[in-house]
């Protein structure tokens, strides 16, 4: 009997840490696939603002910032470049915040949100990740936007995305 025990738990570790790996795969697999995706602003528009948005301006809680918009996400938007208070962003929109080192700086970050509500990493229907530009995972998808949502639900209904707002 203690033999069937004991060969129980060691199964038991073994399913259990392969499933962990199984995991840690995926989320590495789904912040590179994120990264991938937006390393090239080609195929993105740029969101202009009230006052322009270029490295230096604006009061985002993540500094010096440029965001840009895919050609999904770009649909929605109304002619002013907003999307209107109470839409959405269709499936497979990708908003990308390039955030600066400084005014004059290179990009130290990219804040990525991509609406993707059937992805088992999803929060709130988006993938949230924050990858550096030599693809060093800062903030991976696999938790779910926890430490983004409560901030990014906090302003006009505007399907999670506060740049509208801010600038």
């Amino acid at each position: 009997m203690k033999t069937y025990l004991t060969l129980f738990i060691i199964l038991f570790a073994i399913i259990t840490s392969v499933q962990s790996c199984k995991k840690d795969d995926e989320a590495t697999s789904t912040d590179k696939n994120l990264f991938n995706e937006i390393s090239s602003s080609s195929g993105y528009t740029y969101y202009v603002g009230t006052r322009g948005i270029t490295p230096g301006t604006g009061n985002s809680p993540h500094g010096f910032e440029r965001v840009r918009f895919n050609s999904i996400a770009q649909a929605a938007l109304d002619s002013t470049g907003k999307l209107p208070s109470g839409a959405s962003f269709a499936a497979g929109s990708i908003i990308v915040k390039e955030i600066y080192s400084s005014a004059t700086g290179s990009i130290s970050l990219y804040a990525i949100m991509k609406k993707e509500p059937g992805n088992s990493s999803s929060g709130s229907g988006y993938l949230w990740a924050e990858i550096k530009p030599d693809q060093t995972v800062t903030f991976s998808s696999s938790k779910k936007g926890d430490g983004c949502i409560s901030c990014h639900s906090g302003s006009a209904n505007r399907d999670l995305v506060r740049t509208f707002d801010l600038h």
